[in-house]
């Protein structure tokens, strides 16, 4: 049988918790269990984290260098394999605090929103739940104010129904929201408009489009799409905006409808930056503008208008 989160959260969690908390989960999940801020609460989280740590490289069967940066998430993510998992699952009984994977989630929830708290640019705490493992991170950010369910993240980053790992989650709700968009240098007034490819769309014509357009772009940068690569996306027109705050541009953003849909791809001075592609019919053509901070995009899916909203410095 396939493990869920909905599986592993009932059998070997959701014994643990208070009667109360059994019975009324929405309200354990969003009632303040902390009003006094008492700091010897937040303690315990801080105790947790500290206790994943020095368990780490036994539990994961590997070297893992948890040394509470970003970049460490994504190294914890990548050794949360099916395999260590079952291991986890079979040692102890279910539903108690013996079980080994019921002692991963509570004490790796508490580090990675330690991970979170570690970035002093980040204007994020600790809101306390009961049971404690349940408390989530209150993060304020461009993208708005977000409360972060990171014990939830963990049992759907352990299942098999679910395609989002740790890391996923994590890129996606708190290192891009949070990532320092500004400290880019300039690359162009804003409000510099570069005209559209319309046809004959490639790496050359491009190249060249660029130079006489966006002469501060020196180079596309070792990682952007090779010729043969560019060429491969089939692209009917190309699109330029110029992305940033106030009148700074600070990134390039290009994009174009390919096979099977949008093809974005944003730029900074020294080149790529990151691409991005949302599936969309070929008519009617995608409406590309900014709101704000905001990138707003329409396309058509399944002959149905949809909108995407993200940040101006992409997914």
């Amino acid at each position: 049988m396939p493990v869920t989160a909905e599986g592993l959260f009932r059998t070997h969690f959701l014994p643990l918790y208070p009667p109360d908390a059994q019975g009324d989960l929405a309200r354990a999940r969003t009632v303040d269990a902390n009003p006094g801020k008492n700091p010897a609460i937040l303690a315990h989280l801080e105790d947790a984290a500290r206790i994943f740590v020095a368990r780490a490289d036994t539990l994961l069967g590997r070297e893992v260098h948890l040394d509470f940066t970003d970049a460490s998430v994504h190294r914890l993510s990548a050794a949360l394999t099916p395999e260590r998992r079952d291991g986890w699952l079979g040692a102890g009984e279910a539903g108690t605090a013996e079980n080994e994977l019921f002692n991963v989630v509570v004490h790796g929830a508490a580090y990675v929103g330690a991970c979170i708290l570690h970035d002093p640019r980040r204007q994020a705490r600790w809101a306390v739940r009961r049971p404690l493992w349940e408390s989530v991170i209150e993060l304020a950010s461009p993208a708005g104010e977000a409360q972060l369910a990171i014990f939830q993240w963990w049992l759907k980053s352990l299942a098999d129904d679910d395609a989002g790992t740790l890391a996923d989650r994590y890129r996606t709700h708190v290192e891009v929201p949070t990532w320092p968009a500004t400290s880019l240098p300039s690359l162009a007034p804003k409000d510099r408009r570069l005209p559209r490819i319309a046809k004959g769309v490639r790496y050359d014509v491009l190249y060249k489009h660029l130079k006489a357009h966006l002469p501060e772009l020196r180079d596309l940068g070792k990682d952007f799409p090779s010729a043969e690569r560019f060429a491969e996306l089939g692209l009917r027109w190309l699109d330029f905006l110029l992305l940033g705050e106030g009148d700074e541009g600070r990134m390039l953003l290009m994009y174009g409808p390919g096979e099977g849909g949008l093809h974005l791809i944003w730029l900074d001075r020294g080149g790529f930056h990151k691409s991005s592609f949302i599936p969309a019919e070929s008519f009617p053509d995608p409406v590309v503008k900014t709101e704000g901070d905001q990138l707003v995009i329409f396309v058509s899916w399944d002959k149905k208008p949809v909108v995407h909203r993200m940040l101006w410095w992409g997914p």
